[in-house]
């Protein structure tokens, strides 16, 4: 209620008022019953009972009673104490107790309640006797029950009330962890579709963007003296141009790469092998062991990927003359070998990526195929030729499904 301090439990509005108004009415049925009756201290007992309204009423303005509970307590005391000036001159003030059960138990601490309202409920019977000039059972009957039904209320609100914070705060902590695990799934998502950008942009537009920059030099470097090998080699480049576009156009609207539409993988990489060989001065070839199975679209996607970027890095940097590209059907895995002849290097000693230089490649690899459950392995040394071997699982675990449908 309004005359509380903020430390109390709050209450409505509505029951705040119900209990000034009982209050007020009390005091006036006290007062207008002494005059109606003719009593003869009547006009002490409605000075009594209107400073009682008055004391009470400044309780709700008073600024420090409605801050602090020891105001509030004293201000308490002095509607008490008038009260009990009221009961010993009107019987009819025993009735003022039952709403004084419900401020001592609201402004009091609950020991100092509950010993507040058995004074008050004792104080009743005693001025109503006192009254009645005898002691009977049952003039204790209703203040007792006032005071029961007091404590049974104030009590019982207070548990519903702690309860309700509890369920609030709770709901509150439920929603900002749901809003906090939503901000985490959305920056694991945003974080996860860019690695999966990256990967798709390093394995075909950066990939085709090297081997048109490579086909320009080879004409370059035949143009003075074989202007139909430039040709050729400026064809190638509008060709690998225009597959790179069409793969752009593809990667933008998330649909199958252009390599694996109306063909199966072993297609992709005999056909990908193919144009290695016509672009480039090196001869890959392709093999096929096992029976094929068909795959996910994923796992299809990562293969080709795979291949793709490593036959870039031998034409790129391995001066190999030679590539052999194995897809390989393995019971319950399929793998990709790519083996060339080429300079080699040292996988233990590869330099960081770099924006300007690169570097990129095998670990755009490892994340592509890990990312399915599978493992990526790569053996060279420096004069003996490098192999590089993706290996999936046929069957896409739980944790697949989102890079599948990806």
């Amino acid at each position: 209620m309004n005359s509380t301090a903020p430390t109390l439990t709050p209450t409505t509005r509505a029951l705040a008022w119900c209990l000034h108004v009982l209050v007020v009415v009390l005091l006036a049925l006290a007062a207008g019953r002494a005059v109606v009756d003719h009593h003869p201290q009547a006009g002490l007992i409605t000075a009594t009972a209107a400073a009682c309204a008055v004391i009470y009423a400044a309780g709700p303005v008073l600024p420090r009673v409605r801050r602090s509970r020891r105001a509030a307590a004293l201000w308490l005391a002095a509607v008490g104490a008038c009260w009990l000036v009221l009961l010993t001159r009107s019987a009819d003030g025993v009735w003022v107790a039952f709403p004084l059960y419900f401020l001592q138990l609201h402004l009091l601490s609950r020991r100092a309640g509950l010993a507040a309202v058995a004074a008050t409920a004792v104080t009743a019977i005693t001025g109503f006797a006192a009254h009645q000039g005898a002691f009977s059972p049952a003039m204790a009957i209703g203040p007792a029950i006032g005071a029961a039904v007091a404590v049974a209320v104030v009590w019982g609100y207070q548990a519903l009330y702690r309860e309700s914070e509890q369920r609030r705060r709770l709901i509150e902590e439920l929603t900002a962890t749901r809003a906090d695990l939503a901000n985490a799934q959305h920056a694991a998502g945003v974080l996860a579709e860019r690695e999966r950008l990256a990967r798709e942009i390093h394995d075909t537009l950066a990939q085709g963007l090297s081997s048109i920059q490579l086909l320009l030099r080879a004409a370059e470097r035949a143009l003075p003296h074989a202007p139909e090998n430039a040709a050729r080699y400026v064809d190638q480049a509008r060709q690998a141009a225009v597959d790179d576009l069409a793969e752009a156009r593809r990667f933008v609207a998330a649909l199958t790469p252009p390599a694996l539409e109306g063909t199966t993988l072993a297609g992709a990489l005999e056909r990908l092998c193919a144009t290695t060989s016509i672009r480039h001065r090196i001869t890959a070839r392709f093999h096929l062991t096992g029976e094929p199975l068909p795959l996910t679209t994923a796992h299809e996607v990562a293969l080709l990927r795979v291949a793709q970027s490593a036959l870039a890095n031998t034409v790129r940097h391995a001066e190999a003359a030679t590539a052999e590209v194995t897809l390989s059907y393995l019971g319950d895995h399929v793998a990709v070998d790519i083996v060339d002849d080429g300079g080699g290097f040292r996988p233990d000693r590869l330099p960081a990526p770099d924006p300007e230089a690169g570097g990129f490649g095998l670990t755009a690899m490892r994340a592509r195929v890990h990312a399915l459950g599978g493992t990526l392995t790569v053996e060279s040394a420096p004069g003996h030729g490098t192999a590089l071997a993706a290996q999936l699982p046929l069957t896409p675990s739980a944790h697949d499904e989102p890079e599948a449908r990806a």
